[in-house]
């Protein structure tokens, strides 16, 4: 097995390290300085803000022909308006993404595709990452059942989740939207002021409340991605 590596790396030093085949998620760049470098088939899917390689800033380039920006870049709001609107943003493309699953036949969503996630399963996870980072360490309440965590985390002690729940698209969806719904709610009175108060969160320890709020967008965005990327098979298939 390749050697994992988690936790703060800020500021190491690779000198004549070899990358070739390695993978990076969940990971923070900036600042990043590579020189002396061989970058052959490298596929980087990221927010861009200021990217400049062999002289040549390619910013404008990249974002300009990203069909996810700018979206992207609105996932890191530093002030309430900012939540809101990313908020906003982010359920209109997932209206859209449930427009086009409620086309397909009810079994066909609860397919995986290329050993992911069936698009039941991402609603069930998306449920899962609001209950974790929000419903529970901020509003204080209970973990919704059908939650299901990644696999890496499936083994902690979640209190209330039953993975043998089978939901059916319809009720994945019922409390999906009413996690969406208290989400929306409590931004339409968060203040600035708000944002460093500490959260206790299961598995996480403590985080600032606008880093709580930035996982549930980022954890909305990528799970609309990838829930796109696999309707688009089902309906070739359907």
């Amino acid at each position: 097995m390749p050697e994992e590596f988690e936790g703060n790396l800020a500021g190491a030093v690779f000198w004549g390290a070899d990358l070739s085949g390695a993978r990076f998620r969940d990971v923070n760049l900036t600042d990043v300085k590579i020189s002396h470098a061989w970058l052959v088939n490298v596929d980087i899917d990221a927010m861009v803000d200021k990217v400049v390689i062999n002289g040549v800033d390619v910013t404008g380039y990249v974002n300009e022909s990203d069909p996810w920006y700018p979206l992207r870049a609105m996932l890191r709001p530093t002030d309430p308006e900012g939540m809101r609107a990313a908020w906003a943003a982010l359920e209109d493309a997932w209206a859209k993404t449930i427009t086009r699953a409620k086309a397909l036949p009810e079994e066909a969503l609860h397919q995986s595709v290329n050993d992911e996630w069936s698009f039941v399963q991402t609603l069930r996870h998306l449920v899962f990452a609001m209950d974790k980072w929000f419903t529970a360490p901020v509003l204080g309440e209970s973990f919704d059942p059908m939650g299901l965590p990644n696999s890496g985390s499936v083994d902690f002690a979640w209190p209330g989740l039953d993975y043998d729940l089978r939901p059916s698209v319809s009720g994945a969806l019922a409390v999906r939207a009413d996690r969406a719904h208290r989400f929306r709610e409590y931004l339409e009175s968060v203040a600035t002021t708000d944002f460093a108060r500490p959260i206790e969160v299961l598995e996480n320890g403590t985080n600032p409340l606008q880093e709580c709020l930035y996982t549930v967008f980022e954890e909305e965005f990528w799970h609309n991605r990838y829930a796109l990327r696999d309707l688009a098979q089902l309906e070739a298939s359907n």
